[in-house]
């Protein structure tokens, strides 16, 4: 079993950066796919970004895609998302969610465990 703990949310304008970091506990972590999902008030969990297990496997939604950056430290069992570029639909509750399934996948389905969250707020 794993625990996720995110942090590195905030309020930021419109074109700016933010680094959401995703600490695992154990030491297991290097057996985890690790996956960013988002979420809006009113609409469904979505996909943000999936890395696999060595970190040279990177998936992105369309939505994030040369905006966004994934990226892990298996010294540190920490999993990060750069975010570029802000603009106010990334406004959003995000999550990381660990899969001991295969590939970097999209789905919400094949995580096992899942962050409680960071509130991502990007004003216009």
């Amino acid at each position: 079993q794993v625990q996720l703990v995110e942090s590195g949310g905030g309020l930021v304008q419109a074109g700016g950066s933010l680094r959401l970091s995703c600490a695992a506990s154990g030491r297991t972590f290097s057996t985890y796919v690790m996956g960013w999902f988002r979420q809006a008030p009113g609409k469904e969990r979505e996909f943000v970004g999936a890395i696999n297990r060595s970190g040279d496997r990177l998936s992105y939604a369309d939505s994030v895609k040369d905006r966004f950056t994934i990226s892990r430290d298996s010294a540190k069992n920490t999993v990060y998302l750069r975010m570029n570029s802000l603009k106010p639909e990334d406004t959003a509750v995000y999550y990381c969610a660990a899969s001991l399934s295969g590939p970097p996948l999209p789905m919400s389905r094949v995580y096992d465990y899942w962050g409680q969250g960071t509130q991502v707020t990007v004003s216009s």
